[in-house]
């Protein structure tokens, strides 16, 4: 496959620029997917009514290059179980004939001796990237002293991802946490080493959030993202009370052909994680048993992947 001219200019004089400066957590053939593909990894969340190597031959069987693992409370692994589970699922997963490059996590601070464990066993078992928790906003401070408290957090977070070879992602997320706002998402970042801490960038929150202002957002934080994830919502009333309504890929609000092209013509290809957060039977809850037939889940998956790549080599 041939890669894009202006993706490998791009990143080889940021990979070569910065090498006699700092460590760096990849090399430069794992910096950059063919310009006409995707790196798609599942999330776990909705196969979390499978065990491990399920998982990985269900993520491998539907055409996945890997899975984005759970490592949660209510996740595939717990995080106090994680130095002898978080090994074993990449294994199974692996023997499976997936991958497994990106964890999703509740981790927050460094001061967590769990979320310590978390990072120390992800980075020597060949983890890449994990996102972290959301942080709420203190209300017996200001919202500017909330954002340089947690800016601290996620400074101290990247010392310790560079000691492990790990990116931390923080998701922007629709709602009143810390990052439903993507000026929020560049404050928490302001200080962090670029090359151990970015963004998660979620297109669907930030159309629900950004409204007709997404595109600022994206050119904002383009230079943080390091994962993104893809998703699909439509504006709709459930009992009366207007609000964001997930569905599948295509077919709602988000201008996938317009955000893939932003991605292109910006150079990024990061790897991305597959939500399916419309009605599955329960899948999209990250249930563990399931009102509907594992088929119907294993069909909507499907449907999604296929979709995004067709997508993505049209844009």
């Amino acid at each position: 496959m041939s890669y894009s001219r202006r993706t490998f200019i791009k990143k080889s004089a940021v990979v070569v620029s910065s090498l006699p400066l700092m460590g760096m957590p990849y090399t430069l053939g794992q910096e950059f997917m063919p310009a006409d593909d995707l790196d798609v990894s599942i999330f776990s969340k909705h196969l979390q009514f499978l065990d491990y190597k399920e998982t990985g031959q269900i993520a491998s069987e539907l055409g996945f290059n890997g899975v984005d693992l759970t490592v949660r409370p209510n996740g595939h692994v717990l995080p106090e179980d994680v130095v002898t589970k978080l090994p074993m699922a990449i294994q199974d997963i692996k023997a499976s004939g997936s991958g497994c490059k990106m964890i999703t996590t509740a981790i927050e601070s460094v001061s967590h001796p769990l979320d310590v464990d978390i990072i120390k066993t992800a980075g020597k078992h060949g983890i890449s990237f994990y996102r972290t928790n959301w942080y709420k906003y203190n209300t017996k401070w200001s919202m500017p002293e909330s954002l340089e408290y947690y800016q601290k957090q996620v400074e101290a977070l990247g010392y310790l991802n560079k000691e492990h070879n790990l990116v931390g992602c923080y998701q922007n997320h629709a709602g009143r946490k810390v990052g439903g706002s993507y000026w929020e998402i560049y404050k928490l970042l302001e200080t962090v080493n670029p090359n151990y801490f970015g963004t998660q960038y979620d297109i669907r929150h930030a159309l629900v959030e950004g409204g007709l202002s997404w595109e600022n957002g994206f050119n904002l934080l383009q230079n943080s993202i390091k994962v993104i994830v893809l998703k699909d919502f439509k504006w709709g009333q459930e009992n009366g009370v207007w609000k964001p309504i997930n569905v599948p890929i295509g077919e709602g609000m988000v201008d996938f052909n317009k955000y893939f092209k932003l991605l292109k013509a910006s150079g990024l290809n990061p790897p991305v994680s597959l939500h399916l957060e419309y009605p599955l039977g329960g899948a999209e809850k990250g249930n563990t048993t399931l009102t509907v037939d594992k088929k119907v889940v294993f069909d909507a998956m499907q449907k999604d992947l296929n979709t995004i790549r067709n997508l993505w080599k049209d844009a």
